[in-house]
């Protein structure tokens, strides 16, 4: 399933990341970018934003409307909470990690408190029409920058009050289709950086209300964008599978006039690119064809050499297909059935690496479909063909196959 969302922990070496499917994991940097845990999705789960929030707790937010917090040594949910502003597109941490903002379809912006033990509602933020799709909290706490369509608006956390709303097409003589703000930054100078649906990353003064800098990356959309910790470099995906960095650069001798340069694209995806993340050694980004690609920046590392490599996950790094050899039948598994297959046979012979021609095709004998709505965590099935396993997080179903001449029956145990 593709990449929706990614969320690297701001002071550990864990990446946490969501698929389309409702799956969540994590990857450890340290141990070389290792898949250290999977959390399997569920049918009633959309997973749009993930934030590490309390030190190493770690919650996800959806279309469900749900705040939903992963318990990751169990790996399961540990608990859900109603959002009360219907499907939430947008959920970020402030800078302690003590409150989490979630931005919804009716409009609204809210703030949670983390609490031992869950979250508790805190108070809504000025609610105006129009659905928030992305939010930024300013590095000190003190601001929001919400996102919707056509316009973004700055509230003040402590009145809760809109104290600036901008448009994002002002300048353009009436805009024949309206502009998504997909994804959105408040910097500690003040500055908002936005992506919209018309291929601009565009820097405003939101004091004074207007268009500092303006660069169109693409001519489809930018989807994502993510800054630096120091702020002096931007990753941003876009829906044409490339993703492209900004520097700030100085464009004076005595260093005090600086710019926003674009770099050449980097083409590593074939789809949407959904989710982007700038570690402090690299640029991530994840992609609608399931990719995770993790380009270092090479000013930040010292010594050319395995840190340095282009990392590109393009499997799943479980066991997904499973193999009985003396039936030779295959498993494969799905996020919500099983499929079992006989292998082709051939009566040629040759060297390895030689196609040879096939005297019967491989053969689709069944496709066993989960009940619920847990997705499927793992299956297997025995090196005679005749046993079937698979479990979900919270129950494991066993079935016996029979091959009688062609046909082939299942019978749950």
């Amino acid at each position: 399933a593709g990449v929706r969302c990614l969320a690297c922990h701001p002071r550990g070496p864990r990446l946490a990341l969501a698929r389309t499917d409702g799956a969540v994991e994590v990857y450890n940097f340290a141990a070389n970018y290792f898949q250290e845990k999977v959390i399997p999705g569920h049918e009633l789960r959309s997973v749009e934003s993930l934030c590490w929030a309390a030190g190493d707790r770690l919650f996800g937010a959806g279309l469900s409307g749900d705040i939903t917090e992963y318990d990751l040594s169990g790996l399961s949910v540990a608990r859900s909470i109603d959002g009360g502003g219907g499907p939430i597109w947008s959920m970020v941490a402030n800078s302690t990690g003590a409150q989490l903002a979630i931005g919804c379809e009716d409009g609204s912006v809210k703030i949670f408190q983390v609490v031992p033990g869950g979250i508790q509602f805190e108070r809504n933020l000025d609610r105006r029409k129009g659905r928030v799709l992305c939010l930024s909290w300013h590095p000190s706490d003190t601001h929001i920058v919400a996102g919707s369509i056509d316009f973004f608006r700055v509230i003040d956390v402590i009145s809760g009050q809109t104290v600036q709303r901008i448009m994002v097409n002002h300048h353009m003589e009436k805009a024949k289709r309206e502009c998504v703000v997909w994804a959105i930054a408040l910097l500690s100078s003040g500055t908002v950086v936005s992506a919209d649906s018309f291929g601009r990353v565009q820097f405003w003064d939101w004091e004074q209300g207007t268009l500092a800098e303006s660069h169109t990356v693409s001519t489809s959309a930018a989807l994502s964008l993510a800054v630096s910790e120091k702020e002096d470099s931007i990753v941003v995906g876009t829906s044409t599978g490339a993703t492209y960095q900004l520097q700030l650069l100085s464009v004076t001798l005595d260093g005090k006039e600086k710019r926003w340069v674009r770099t050449k694209p980097f083409q590593f995806h074939s789809h949407d690119v959904r989710a982007v993340a700038h570690s402090p050694t690299a640029l991530i980004s994840g992609g609608l064809d399931a990719q995770l690609v993790i380009r270092p920046l090479m000013e930040k590392l010292q010594k050319k050499g395995y840190d340095a490599a282009l990392r590109k996950f393009t499997f799943p790094h479980r066991r997904l297909v499973s193999c009985a050899r003396k039936a030779r039948l295959l498993l494969f598994q799905f996020s919500q059935y099983l499929e079992l297959w006989r292998l082709g046979s051939t009566e040629e012979t040759g060297k390895d690496g030689e196609v040879l021609s096939l005297c019967r095709m491989p053969e689709h004998l069944v496709q066993l479909k989960s009940k619920g709505p847990e997705h499927i965590y793992c299956s297997c099935v025995s090196p005679c063909g005749t046993w079937i396993g698979y479990s979900t997080a919270s129950r494991f179903q066993l079935y016996r196959v029979r091959c009688d001449g062609d046909g082939i029956s299942l019978r749950k145990v």
